[in-house]
């Protein structure tokens, strides 16, 4: 891809994405004022006035304008790139509402702002909502059916450009939870507004002097707009279908160029040229991940290249920025992106169930890299025994509360939960933020943990008959992290002789009959207070020499 083409590609990018905006917030603002009708129609009135007042100050509206031309125009050419009509049920979903958006819109369109600025129509909402709620209901259910398709238009791209961002998973509840409510209370402060309406145009008299007052188009002005609103929705729809033509006459024109994309695991896709990997994917029904919905930002559409690539063309702007975010391999590009225009063979390296927050915690983690860790190896002490004189009902329920117990201190103190294995848990610190508190986090998690046994035995004193003892081993050094094993049951997860360090302390804590086990690099990187614990060496299979490590009777202590 040429670097112009990258470089439109990214102006195009962001146009879709500003036009999207500013759109939204047009919608947003405009529910809000609709929803002022649960309080009075003299409430909606006095919104609307602050609105207008924002809206229509003539740089912003025709800001407006042009961002709503912009993003059709910016949506038509999307539709036309497309070499396939196959995707996600939400892409799909988008690409519908946003196709029904105009045709119910622009009566309404023509009906405020057109008719204001032609006619000098006073547009509030007395007027508007007589007319479409008394004058032609039809019209009323029509801008209700509006009001929600250009919402959920609107929050569905929303939901894209926000889900690969770190902070949107604290927040994702909240913000479901009011673009749910936003639609339901304009739909019903604008029900209860025409329904005031409705019982002031009982008195034909009122209607009169509404009309008069608003300067309403006569008939002949009536029947003027009506007609534009007929010739604006065929015009929408011939250049809807203009473009399903084109899309056709392309595909006749570059039937005979096809191009071969074949899988790891010897699937093959036949493409036309122009294609992007994700949707020969698409095409093919082979799952793909792809969180952003393809557009560039998320990076989990990755593939590997394994034969082909010098023939692709060279990443542009947009995808090189990407990739590099990653720190990709030469052979990783972004399927969205890529465009083949010889045969080539891939590998997608990412589970097609990936979700945006697994897709931001192991970004630069799928293909495997080498860096400093933190890792802890917890076990329960004589929970076997235990477990033999209870039913497994109780058993199940004490090693969840367990689990429930370690994980959480682990994630509070910003590690990852590797995996449980039995009664044990294994934890990687260092992931993500900073690699140098990886060792002092790891101390947390097993300070949290000491804590959490404690509660425990606390809180189910009198279903055991002796206090849950734990032991802990820690170890700081370089693994190999990333992910492993085969979909769809990959997991992160971390190897090397750190890992077996780790798991040999824990078991060392019986021998030495203490809590924690934590080894001098750990100690060290975690500037811990040696007098904290007492100096032992660990004897480890396969070295000469005994490691040094700091033993702690209560990992509570950690906190003095």
């Amino acid at each position: 891809m040429p670097p112009q083409t990258g470089r439109w590609g990214r102006i195009v990018a962001i146009t879709r994405l500003t036009t999207g905006l500013i759109l939204l917030s047009y919608v947003l603002t405009h529910n809000l004022n609709h929803a002022l009708g649960l309080v009075s129609l003299a409430a909606m009135e006095a919104g609307r006035a602050v609105f207008l007042a924002f809206w229509r100050f003539d740089p912003i509206e025709l800001a407006l304008f042009l961002a709503i031309l912009l993003h059709l125009l910016i949506g038509l050419r999307a539709l036309y790139r497309r070499k396939s009509l196959r995707m996600p049920a939400l892409e799909a979903t988008q690409l519908i509402l946003g196709l029904s958006a105009p045709p119910l819109l622009i009566l309404h369109v023509l009906g405020t702002a057109y008719a204001h600025g032609a006619y000098g129509l006073d547009d509030r909402y007395a007027f508007v909502l007589w007319a479409i709620w008394v004058a032609a209901p039809s019209v009323g259910a029509m801008q209700a059916a509006a009001l929600v398709v250009t919402w959920i238009h609107g929050c569905i791209g929303l939901n894209y450009w926000l889900r690969v961002k770190p902070w949107f998973p604290r927040w994702r509840l909240a913000l479901g939870a009011a673009a749910l409510l936003i639609p339901v209370l304009a739909l019903l402060g604008f029900a209860d507004g025409a329904r005031a309406v409705a019982r002031l145009a009982e008195d034909p008299a009122w209607t009169q002097a509404m009309l008069a007052a608003v300067n309403a188009p006569d008939a002949a002005g009536v029947a003027a707009i009506y007609g534009l609103r007929t010739w604006l929705t065929l015009g929408f729809c011939a250049l809807v279908g203009g473009v399903f033509v084109l899309r056709g006459l392309r595909l006749l024109a570059t039937r005979h160029r096809a191009i071969a994309v074949t899988y790891g695991d010897g699937r093959r896709v036949v493409i036309q040229p122009g294609t992007t990997l994700l949707e020969a994917s698409r095409i093919g029904n082979i799952p793909h991940a792809s969180v952003c919905g393809g557009r560039s930002r998320c990076s989990t559409c990755r593939v590997h290249v394994l034969a082909g690539g010098e023939q692709l063309p060279p990443p542009g702007e947009e995808e090189a920025r990407v990739l590099a975010r990653i720190h990709a391999a030469p052979a990783i590009r972004l399927a969205c992106q890529v465009r083949p225009n010889a045969p080539v063979t891939i590998q997608p390296l990412m589970p097609p169930g990936t979700s945006a927050q697994k897709a931001l915690f192991g970004a630069d983690l799928s293909q495997g890299k080498e860096q400093e860790v933190a890792i802890l190896f917890a076990d329960l002490r004589g929970f076997t025994g235990l477990a033999e004189q209870r039913l497994p009902y109780d058993v199940v329920f004490l090693l969840n509360q367990y689990f429930r117990t370690t994980g959480t201190a682990i994630q509070q103190a910003g590690g990852h939960v590797d995996k449980f294995i039995g009664d044990g848990v294994m934890a990687v610190f260092g992931l993500r933020g900073r690699p140098d508190l990886a060792a002092a986090q790891a101390l947390d998690a097993a300070r949290r943990m000491a804590e959490g046994i404690e509660a425990f035995n606390a809180q189910h004193a009198a279903e055991l008959r002796a206090p849950l003892r734990i032991g802990i081993g820690v170890h700081f050094g370089p693994a190999i992290v990333g992910e492993m094993g085969f979909a769809p049951t990959l997991s992160l997860t971390a190897i090397g002789d750190t890992v077996n360090i780790a798991s040999r302390l824990e078991a060392a804590t019986k021998e030495q009959g203490c809590q924690l086990l934590v080894s001098e690099a750990a100690a060290v990187a975690a500037e811990m207070n040696l007098g904290l614990g007492r100096r032992v060496e660990v004897a480890l299979r396969g070295r000469k020499e005994p490691l040094i490590a700091y033993a702690l009777d209560d990992a509570r202590s950690l906190g003095a």
